[in-house]
């Protein structure tokens, strides 16, 4: 049986001709393409500013540096997410506080946002799990409320939106600060590289400073305003990532048509919980394909006995709390939350691209449709 992966980026002709061109100049860093990049991704969302950087991760890292968050800091993040959400919050040398999510759409609860809140939270960063858009309204209107920060994490959300019919509003739209990652898994990809939105031009100002190296914009090349990083993103990357912006729409679609195929050929398998196709206020932008498996199914052997077969899959995610860097950290006897810790145990990322093949997905759907029955006895 031919291999069947994960993940694959989707590039073609027109992204490797842009980046021929770009290697063809002497450009190679902080030229035409990263301004280029920047404009276009900031007019796909009618924000003002998008500032490019070398990973998602490093734009939350600077988005929380440059809302002024630190030491003696708490921030509101979920569990039930990549590490990177939390890792960012170390770094910033604030301290990363778990709350739980939303059965149905596995982001971020409001209530138990609420229930974490202490004297110490500045902030709290509402991941779109999955490409799921979080309840926007009612977590701004808490943040408002409660004079809290909200940083979304849109690193796996590009092209989705929240609102009401007519008024929906794209992910990364609404928080003071809103980051993107551009990995080769997800929906567009520059390679490695991220994004942060900002609607305050200050904003956006203290992060090209902090991205490359404390320089402020205009200023000589060995002048340094403040402690900064290497946060850049290529000139290679930005070409290959405005041909990809200029697809994605294209390639939105193109997932969301393979995931109502899943939803064809895996709803009969007993006890298998599907994502759900649509939801009320959301335009769902497909990230990943991720089941919930029957309780009495031991999720690690049919991950093997796919991957005997050929068949790519994904464990997302295990909680980050439960991860051994965050075991020894001073929450870890108050942590409570058996959903992330639930859906996680039974939760598996089947294949999924832009370019899915039907036959693959059917291959996907047999064996795990065999492997889940052979579980059952």
């Amino acid at each position: 049986m031919t291999a069947i992966p994960l993940s694959a980026p989707d590039i073609t002709d027109a992204e490797i001709e842009a980046v021929t061109r770009v290697l063809r100049t002497p450009h190679l860093s902080l030229g035409p393409e990263l301004h280029a990049f920047e404009e276009a991704f900031a007019s796909y969302h009618s924000v003002e500013d998008a500032v490019a950087v070398s990973s998602g991760t490093a734009g939350l890292h600077l988005a929380l540096l440059t809302l002024g968050i630190g030491a003696g800091d708490e921030v509101i993040v979920p569990s039930f997410a990549f590490v990177a959400v939390a890792n960012a919050v170390v770094q910033a040398g604030a301290t990363p506080v778990f709350a739980e999510i939303d059965p149905v759409t596995l982001n971020l609860d409001s209530v138990a946002i609420e229930r974490a809140i202490t004297p110490r939270t500045r902030a709290v960063i509402i991941v779109h799990t999955f490409g799921v858009p979080a309840q926007m309204d009612a977590l701004l209107t808490l943040a408002r409320q409660r004079g809290l920060a909200v940083i979304e994490d849109t690193c796996e959300a590009i092209g989705a939106r929240f609102g009401d019919a007519g008024q929906a509003r794209l992910t990364g739209t609404f928080g003071d600060l809103a980051v993107f990652g551009f990995y080769p898994n997800k929906q567009m990809t520059t390679g490695e590289g991220g994004a942060v939105l900002a609607r305050d031009p200050a904003h956006a100002d203290r992060i090209r400073s902090l991205r490359n190296q404390g320089r402020r914009p205009g200023g000589d090349w060995l002048d340094h305003a403040e402690n900064g990083y290497n946060y850049r993103l290529s000139e290679i990357a930005c070409a290959l990532g405005r041909v990809q912006l200029s697809r994605l729409d294209e390639m939105l679609s193109l997932r969301s048509r393979a995931a109502a195929r899943y939803v064809e050929m895996l709803s009969e398998i007993p006890g298998l919980e599907l994502p759900p196709l649509t939801l009320p206020q959301r335009v769902i932008s497909w990230f990943v394909y991720v089941v919930r498996l029957p309780a009495a199914v031991n999720r690690d052997r049919v991950q093997a006995a796919l991957h005997a077969l050929g068949i790519g899959t994904g464990r997302y995610f295990p909680p980050i709390h439960l991860q051994p860097a965050f075991r020894a950290a001073r929450q870890e006897a108050e942590i409570s939350l058996p959903l992330s810790e639930s859906v996680a145990h039974r939760a598996l990322a089947l294949p999924f691209f832009n370019r899915i093949e039907p036959a693959q997905q059917s291959a996907v759907a047999d064996a795990l449709r065999e492997t889940v029955a052979a579980e059952l006895g």
